[in-house]
């Protein structure tokens, strides 16, 4: 029982430190907790039992069309894991897209979403590697093992994978056209399940005939990818800012807000002190960036699901609370 509760913690501690990383890259808006809990609840609970049932029939289907153990093995890690895995990951993002499309402001939504469902799932299929794999194998020396090369080295992984997945749903969302609506997503995932078919490859190929070169040359390029996903993350966090500097103007003319308190919401440490001041000021400085969101969707997408009477509440929200902020 003590080896199982020590994959356990060793899994989901890691997981829960970055799910509250991403978690704080959300700059300006937040995402409701009991969405992203939903989501890294899916990514445990749900998306790693089907990954396993799936991936599991699959396997043993390709088993008994080819008559090779080996390809199938081969076959089941290069390509039924990332195409069985990232669909059932991706399933929650696109749940939630579809229930509460009003939560979808911005790319970064999609990929903070898709990235805590990954996070979700990752925790739960690490407790199985490094109980199973690692104690099972080399007892504590090499949970110890798994725990660097999956948690520490490989930690972010299926959250860089699934973010694609986040950015194609979001995508769809918040353009127009019927073709886009329906390529964004379909890319998305094509992306996910190439990246991390490609780290499955490599880890497999490459790490298993060229030991620690194949390995340093999988994780390059999984970091690669990381920096990457990161740079798309930086970028959005800046564009949600220029939205909230164009649109924010019009509500301080409006006297809604004072200049100061503009200053604040446009600023990227002005937003992180003033978290600190309580719950009102979070409050504030959250609509405040949904305004600017609502209002850039009312400008690209027109009325689309009552942009205007969400504007409208949240003027009369920030008139409320801006007294005491």
């Amino acid at each position: 029982m003590m080896p199982f509760l020590i994959a356990v913690l060793l899994s989901f501690v890691p997981a829960l430190f970055y799910a509250a990383i991403v978690y704080w890259l959300d700059r300006f808006e937040k995402e409701p907790a009991p969405l992203l809990l939903g989501a890294f609840a899916w990514g445990a609970i749900v998306a790693t039992l089907g990954a396993i049932i799936w991936s599991s029939v699959l396997q043993l289907g390709i088993a008994g069309l080819t008559g090779s153990a080996d390809l199938a093995e081969i076959s089941g890690a290069t390509l039924v894991a990332p195409l069985v895995e990232e669909t059932l990951k991706g399933l929650a993002v696109a749940i939630i897209v579809l229930a509460f499309p009003h939560e979808f402001d911005s790319a970064l939504d999609g990929m903070v979403y898709a990235a805590i469902t990954a996070l979700g799932f990752a925790a739960t299929e690490n407790v199985l590697y490094l109980y199973f794999a690692g104690y099972g194998q080399d007892g504590y020396a090499g949970m110890a093992a798994l725990f660097v090369l999956r948690v520490i080295l490989g930690g972010w992984g299926h959250a860089v994978y699934t973010a694609f997945i986040g950015i194609g749903l979001a995508v769809a969302r918040l353009r127009r056209g019927l073709a886009v609506k329906l390529i964004a997503p379909l890319l998305g995932w094509m992306i996910a399940v190439f990246l991390h078919a490609l780290h499955n490859a490599m880890a497999m190929l490459l790490a298993g005939s060229l030991g620690l070169a194949g390995l340093a040359a999988t994780l390059l390029v999984d970091w690669i990818g990381w920096a990457v996903v990161f740079a798309v993350v930086v970028g959005e966090i800046f564009r949600e800012r220029r939205w909230m500097r164009l649109y924010l103007r019009e509500e301080v003319e409006r006297g809604t807000i004072s200049a100061e308190q503009y200053q604040t919401a446009t600023s990227i440490r002005g937003q992180l002190r003033a978290r600190m001041r309580g719950k009102t000021a979070r409050r504030f400085y959250e609509a405040c960036a949904e305004l600017a969101q609502k209002q850039h969707q009312l400008a690209t997408l027109g009325e689309e699901r009552g942009n205007t009477a969400r504007i409208a509440a949240l003027r009369t929200q920030l008139a409320l609370l801006a007294p005491a902020v």
